[in-house]
């Protein structure tokens, strides 16, 4: 019975149900229906069909009219109760939908979510790729410029070694030709130097011979003058009458011995005492400290006094310092300084200047502030390297620096781009180096 309710129960709900006036819809046919007013709603029930081959007893047929006689009151009681639980479990069912619609919206927002980040992680990925395979190509295109660069650079280093290799086979034999050269020209200039010497000895005799015999009776009063007056240097010889250029012999205040020097009576008034002269390269001026002390060379030729000498003939009274140069292209310029003397040996022979003209440059190329004196063996410049081994020759250095007349002498073609070689700087230029020099003092009241 319960069962059979429950499907009536559930027939009907499919069948109607109505609220308020509502009408109930058009009855089956062949089926019998049941209605039951709860409240303002009305519910019909299917009642289920009987079954024609069923005899009813006397017993049904008593049931039967029992339950009819009993059906209003109890239907009604048992469709409350049934249809408040299928309210209830209706209401459950709605409740798990709700749930389940809400999870599955859930779902399709994250779904979606997931897939739009799928959609922006591939995005990337792909932006990611194309960027790899970008750099890819730029790696490519380096290495293969890379390469061509090393090729190209190693074409050139084999190319540079193999004129080098050139270059050093060529100066290795050059070297040997020059080597050759030097011998045969030193024996050529030693040769030279030795004729050079005796042929200018024989005319600075000769003309001594002519210079007195010239004279009416000049051998004597020379001789009378000499015994009276010694010639302190060459301002003596040229007020005494002998305006010659050449070899004479002086008494130097305080020396013992007399000294033979060179006296140019043409320049400039005459009466200068020649202390320096370079103008073929037949003498080596490197030398060293004792040398530049007592002098070399010959004075007739290429010769330097000598710094002891330089000091005492300076040390009679005050004189003037006259520098004649010459180029290789035959100009000629002179220096000139109004007072001129060195210190003593204790000194390191000390320059002193004043008074700075002349031709070759507007400023003096000869320190003014009591440079001392340096050989390749007494270093006594202002310079942390040794000035005298670096630029050659004996000089008043300083720092290295804007003259030296004493350096190597390179002949014509070879003296350009020379920093050691013959420089006086405001004339010339710091890398060319002169023909021929120059220097001589006069007394200041000549």
């Amino acid at each position: 019975m319960s069962v059979f309710l429950s499907f009536a129960f559930l027939a009907a709900i499919l069948v109607h149900i109505g609220c308020n006036n509502q009408r109930r819809g058009p009855e089956v046919s062949g089926r019998r229906f049941n209605r039951i007013q709860h409240g303002q709603c009305t519910y019909t029930f299917i009642l289920p069909e009987q079954d024609g081959n069923c005899r009813e007893s006397t017993t049904d047929q008593y049931n039967t009219n029992a339950l009819q006689r009993d059906a209003p009151h109890v239907e009604q009681d048992f469709s409350s109760q049934k249809l408040q639980h299928l309210e209830h479990v209706m209401e459950n069912y709605t409740q798990w939908l709700q749930k389940v619609l809400n999870q599955t919206s859930r779902l399709e927002i994250q779904l979606l979510e997931n897939s739009l980040s799928t959609y922006k992680l591939e995005k990337q990925l792909l932006q990611q790729t194309h960027e790899i395979l970008k750099i890819h190509e730029k790696n490519s295109l380096l290495e293969h410029r890379i390469l061509e660069m090393e090729e190209r650079h190693k074409e050139e280093l084999d190319s540079l070694k193999e004129e080098k290799e050139n270059l050093q086979s060529l100066v290795t034999r050059q070297s040997y030709i020059i080597q050759e050269l030097e011998k045969q020209l030193n024996k050529a200039t030693s040769n030279n130097s030795v004729l050079q010497k005796q042929q200018l000895e024989l005319m600075d005799t000769v003309h001594t011979l002519i210079t007195l015999c010239s004279k009416e009776g000049g051998k004597k009063i020379n001789a009378k003058k000499e015994e009276e007056k010694p010639f302190r240097d060459c301002a003596d010889v040229y007020q005494s009458g002998f305006n010659k250029s050449g070899v004479y012999t002086i008494y130097i205040n305080n020396v013992s011995d007399p000294k033979k020097v060179f006296c140019n009576m043409e320049i400039a008034g005459g009466g200068w005492t020649v202390i320096q002269h370079r103008e073929d390269g037949s003498l080596d001026f490197q030398k060293s400290w004792k040398e530049y002390k007592m002098g070399f060379g010959s004075p007739s030729g290429e010769h330097w006094l000598g710094n002891e000498f330089i000091f005492a003939i300076t040390s009679q009274r005050q004189y003037s310092l006259r520098i004649e140069l010459m180029d290789w292209e035959g100009n000629r310029a002179y220096s000139q300084y109004d007072r001129f003397h060195i210190g003593n040996e204790k000194q390191n022979y000390r320059l002193y200047l004043k008074g700075h003209s002349g031709t070759a440059g507007k400023q003096s190329s000869l320190i003014l502030h009591g440079a001392e004196f340096s050989t390749k063996d007494a270093d006594n410049d202002n310079c942390m390297c040794k000035c005298a081994l670096m630029l050659t020759g004996g000089w008043w250095f300083d720092a290295c620096g804007p003259s030296n007349l004493n350096g190597m002498f390179y002949t014509a073609g070879q003296n350009h781009g020379k920093l050691n070689g013959i420089k006086w700087h405001y004339f010339k230029g710091p890398s060319y180096s002169l023909h021929s020099t120059t220097m001589m003092i006069r007394p200041l009241d000549f």
